[in-house]
């Protein structure tokens, strides 16, 4: 721990070499440019928090660059089932993190540069920043039509959203991250970020949709090397400092004591599912039984990630009360989540008797329900 009160002064490597480093250079003060080699969602997530718990931000501000592979932010207070389809995005191999500042949910693939404004609260100042991009893409292109609305999202043509925002105020530090759509997967984009789920009823925090558009679609000959170090010398021209950047791996403990830690705590099922505030869901389903259709409702209470409260209603016939009962005794406190739902299906079918038809009716429910997860 002897290196940490140093990192607290520091980091800065000249962009002209461009190459990671273990150790940072220490300065006492003045703004810094940090760039993340890693595309992990977590990893650069870990790197906000580090940064926002360690730095000594009294005289100094941090903008820290970064992208990443596929993957779903949500904000701190949303619910995953209500943002996302989760089931495509396992389908897809798509990561889900959920940040720890508020705001919406957002997908982010390596077509998408995320930027990390970090000051004091006291000179917090979200609309300057995003001025800031502004100023820099126009520099880069000043036929672009951009703009920044009083939502603190940035506009292009007036109608696309290419930026959106959100902000995590500490006591005494706060950070502003933005996303900048370059050339993102439109088509994922719009696929993943519509909930499939029906029958959820939650106080948690809804995104409100927009249009968006690339870049990219308006002006091919960008890149997003030419975007971020765009905003990198605008950073650097605003806050009078030479025009470095320092990159930073975010899994390296020598220069971030305690990093992989917090890198955990971010991809953990409590943190990422466990943190959705309570929901409900209520659904009928449509059984086929013998020459006839039979509905079976299933209404569940969702705390913490897990389900605090199952009740299935489906006629005797199809599926004998005593397993049925059985079946919502294993479900309560159980994880809302397809896999532990068909593990435990699987081991209570076990028990039960060799009856095939029996096990088929109960496997149909199950199925069912984890069309809801």
């Amino acid at each position: 721990m002897v290196l940490q009160s140093s990192l607290k002064n520091c980091f800065q490597l000249s962009c002209i070499l461009r190459t990671p480093k273990a150790g940072f250079r220490s300065t006492t003060s003045g703004s810094l440019i940090i760039q993340s080699i890693s595309n992990d969602v977590y990893q650069n997530l870990a790197v906000e928090d580090w940064i926002h718990d360690h730095m000594n931000l009294e005289n100094r501000q941090v903008l820290f660059l970064w992208r990443n592979s596929p993957a779903v932010v949500i904000g701190r207070h949303q619910n995953p089932w209500q943002e996302c389809n989760l089931r495509l995005m396992r389908q897809k191999n798509i990561k889900l993190a959920r940040r720890r500042s508020g705001g919406g949910t957002v997908y982010h693939d390596l077509g998408n540069i995320n930027l990390t404004f970090f000051t004091t609260r006291k000179k917090y100042e979200r609309m300057e920043n995003l001025k800031l991009v502004v100023k820099a893409l126009k520099a880069l292109r000043p036929q672009l039509d951009v703009q920044v609305t009083d939502r603190y999202d940035i506009l292009l043509d007036r109608q696309y959203k290419i930026s959106g925002t959100a902000a995590k105020l500490g006591r005494t530090t706060a950070y502003h991250h933005c996303t900048l759509l370059c050339n993102t997967d439109k088509f994922v984009l719009s696929s993943v970020l519509k909930s499939p789920y029906k029958g959820l009823k939650s106080n948690a925090t809804p995104s409100v949709p927009a249009s968006v558009k690339n870049l990219f679609e308006e002006d091919p000959s960008l890149t997003w090397k030419m975007l971020l170090d765009a905003i990198a010398e605008e950073y650097a021209t605003q806050h009078q400092i030479d025009h470095h950047i320092t990159l930073i791996n975010p899994a390296d403990e020598t220069a971030l004591p305690g990093i992989n830690n917090k890198t955990k705590e971010l991809q953990s099922w409590e943190w990422v599912y466990g943190k959705t505030p309570k929901f409900s869901v209520s659904a009928c389903f449509h059984m086929a039984h013998k020459d006839s259709v039979l509905d079976v409702k299933v209404d569940m209470d969702v705390k913490h990630g897990r389900i605090e409260v199952c009740n299935i209603d489906l006629p005797e016939q199809w599926l004998p009360p005593a397993l049925c009962s059985e079946l919502v005794k294993s479900l309560t406190g159980s994880k809302f989540c397809p896999n532990e739902t068909t593990t435990l299906a699987t081991t209570l079918l076990r028990v039960c008797p060799q009856d095939h038809e029996l096990h088929r009716r109960c496997n149909l429910l199950c199925e069912n329900m984890m069309m809801l997860m």
